[in-house]
């Protein structure tokens, strides 16, 4: 739980986010592993910090996406991190006992929030272009405990109406998961800290710090499963799956989803 105090000054990496940025990609791949590595997916961790549990009647209050990059030998890797305040939509529900946990006092006069159509509108570009260099078709949430980032980011979509969205609407990346059987770990927290990452719990319950620490798991985990996926690559290779690119969800064989 963060302290109080937390909630005076917004953190000033979210601060500057108020002001569009021009759009940043990473280099162009020397070949598609991205796409081969997901699936045609492209990985995005996201973060929501928010003023309740229920995604359709509480407010969104903090959004942000972390973006993956992978060099060229496959290693993946945190990239871009866009992140946003956002102000309550007309009408959300703001539980006290949830701004307790993440400090955040969404009236703060010294909160640069934005609405939440506006913050989706400068994520989504990112992800679309990030999409683009990586030959991905469509971008996969990744989260801690993803269902929730998952519901509140198409609960959003769907109020304000928008048609572009770049995500897959119900398939994730768990980290807890990941990290539960990769680590032993389910917490965020104690998960980052045995992989051997910092962790601020002063900075925790922030969007932008808790997407970045969710990054740096979840690569941390599948850079430590390459050796795994170079294995159960050859034998795709050897069932002929790898012969056309990545299918669109809706287009596969459903008897080859799980």
């Amino acid at each position: 739980m963060n302290t109080p105090q937390q909630s005076a000054i917004p953190p000033s990496s979210e601060t500057a986010a108020a002001t569009p940025a021009p759009i940043t990609t990473p280099a162009p791949p020397l070949s598609p592993l991205m796409a081969r590595r997901f699936r045609g997916f492209l990985p995005v961790v996201v973060d929501v910090e928010t003023g309740g549990f229920i995604a359709n009647t509480d407010a969104l209050l903090q959004i942000a996406a972390v973006l993956i990059d992978m060099d060229e030998n496959g290693v993946l890797k945190r990239g871009a991190t866009h992140s946003y305040h956002v102000k309550p939509f007309e009408g959300a529900r703001l539980d006290p006992a949830s701004l307790k946990v993440t400090g955040i006092d969404p009236w703060h006069p010294l909160r640069p929030a934005i609405d939440e159509r506006d913050a989706l509108q400068r994520i989504f570009p990112e992800i679309r272009q990030a999409m683009k260099v990586y030959a991905c078709k469509r971008a996969i949430l990744v989260g801690h405990n993803a269902s929730f980032d998952l519901g509140f980011l198409n609960a959003t979509v769907a109020r304000c109406g928008i048609k572009r969205n770049p995500f897959h609407p119900f398939s994730t990346f768990d980290t807890g998961t990941l990290a539960g059987a990769a680590l032993g770990q389910t917490v965020l927290a104690k998960a980052v800290t045995i992989a051997g990452f910092p962790w601020d719990k002063t900075s925790a319950h922030s969007a932008g710090y808790d997407a970045e620490r969710t990054a740096d798991l979840f690569c941390h985990v599948c850079n430590k499963l390459r050796d795994s996926f170079n294995e159960a690559e050859q034998k795709a290779c050897a069932l002929g799956w790898l012969n056309a690119p990545p299918a669109e969800p809706e287009t596969e064989d459903p008897q080859m989803e799980t």
